[in-house]
């Protein structure tokens, strides 16, 4: 019983220190390393007027499409896709990603370097001409 003061403040410096990163985030933000690094676009891809997919699909669900894309292909023999505003694309990551986003150490490796994974699209496709 006479520790109850020593227990209460054990308990309230672990909450303070506990709970120091979200108010910390809550109160300054998050910081732009969180977002991970903006990849750059070539000519071609800035002036594309839209992509396979937004901006924000595509950062984080590109290896699902490219899957996707694999497996309708290989398996189903289906090249063309068609998204929902009815735009029809290759399934093809070197003629049709790679057409627009020819810049790899750019606009695949930076953000692939960054999140620590090692795709592996390049054991069978060929790397892309660089080009700015």
């Amino acid at each position: 019983m006479n520790d109850k003061n020593k227990i209460i403040t054990g308990l309230v410096i672990f909450f303070l220190v506990a709970l120091f990163p979200f108010w910390f985030n809550l109160i300054f933000g998050a910081s732009d390393a969180a977002k991970g690094p903006d990849p750059v676009l070539t000519d071609k891809a800035k002036e594309a007027e839209t992509c396979v997919a937004d901006t924000q699909f595509m950062r984080t669900e590109h290896m699902q499409l490219l899957d996707q894309w694999r497996d309708t292909v290989v398996r189903d023999g289906q090249r063309i896709y068609v998204v929902e505003n009815g735009n029809k694309y290759e399934a093809s990551l070197s003629n049709t990603c790679m057409d627009c986003h020819s810049n790899k150490a750019d606009f695949c490796d930076k953000c692939h370097n960054y999140a620590s994974v090692t795709p592996y699209c390049w054991d069978c496709h060929t790397y892309p001409e660089e080009t700015k």
